[in-house]
């Protein structure tokens, strides 16, 4: 007999063989996927026999990612913010230090207009409009794939939010209190230096910041003003480097109030700016 704990055992064994830094935790949240148990009911369970349907499941997806596929992609759904939302290989995973912009924008968007540029999944704009009241919530991407993703987390969590297909401001109408945005900021040199998770199994047209990384903030500052209204904020997440570049960008577009955040390691995580017409 095969039972819960020597099906997780074998599957901690399988994912460390293969180098994984977070073997232990992937294991587990695989063994919960497949078998639909929480930690209580394991521990409550761990003698019990294994169910052999749910167990292939669960070989065929500890083999996915000791091919490093992403977790969130073999899975589905990445938590993020206190929701779930579904993920796969043309959006970017949300990550625990886009709640830092996430953050920063509910501190003043409150009953205000709010655009999310670049919006991937969603997780976002469609976070901000579940956790405060928003005029309005608008999400545009580039990508048709990223949006149908995005739809998808719209319907599934009910939120009040609008999606375009936009290159950046390019069918964008109207004007905002607050523009977000997580572009693509990794420059073209360092993508192969990225882990497998990243460089082979996420967009690259989300990843792919050109040369120096800044391209896309250039673009958006760029042209942000046409669409912030007076005294409108902008807040981007930025690589942990490039804190001092996009203020310099800001300063230089006539906003002020510009002010780096840290995330939870200390690293510069995300630039703010309030703009003067």
């Amino acid at each position: 007999m095969l039972t819960l704990e020597q099906v997780l055992r074998e599957g901690r064994a399988l994912l460390t063989s293969a180098s994984l830094e977070e073997a232990d935790l992937d294991a587990w949240y695989l063994l919960e996927h497949c078998f639909g148990v929480t930690r209580a009911t394991y521990y409550m369970n761990m003698g019990a026999e294994a169910d052999l349907a749910n167990y292939e499941k669960y070989k065929e997806l500890l083999e996915k990612r000791m091919e490093r596929i992403p977790l969130s992609q073999i899975i589905g759904s990445r938590d993020f913010y206190g929701f779930s939302f579904y993920v796969n290989e043309n959006v970017l995973t949300p990550r625990q230090e886009t709640e830092i912009l996430v953050e920063e924008a509910l501190k003043i968007c409150e009953n205000k207009n709010v655009l999310d540029v670049c919006t991937g999944s969603g997780c976002i704009i469609i976070t901000l409009a579940k956790s405060t009241k928003l005029n309005t919530a608008v999400g545009v991407d580039i990508s048709s794939k990223a949006l149908e993703v995005a739809r998808k987390n719209v319907a599934d969590l009910e939120a009040d939010v609008t999606l375009i297909e936009s290159d950046l401001f390019s069918n964008v109408e109207g004007k905002f209190d607050v523009i977000v945005s997580n572009p693509p900021y990794i420059p073209t040199k360092d993508i192969e230096e990225l882990e497998p998770e990243v460089r082979l199994h996420e967009p690259m047209l989300a990843l792919d910041g050109t040369e120096d990384g800044l391209e896309f903030y250039r673009r958006i500052i760029d042209d942000a003003h046409k669409y912030l209204n007076a005294e409108g904020t902008i807040i981007f997440e930025i690589g942990y480097d490039q804190g001092e570049a996009v203020s310099t960008l800001l300063k230089e577009a006539n906003y002020i109030d510009v002010k780096v955040i840290k995330d939870l390691t200390g690293r510069d995580r995300v630039v703010s700016g309030r703009l003067i017409q």
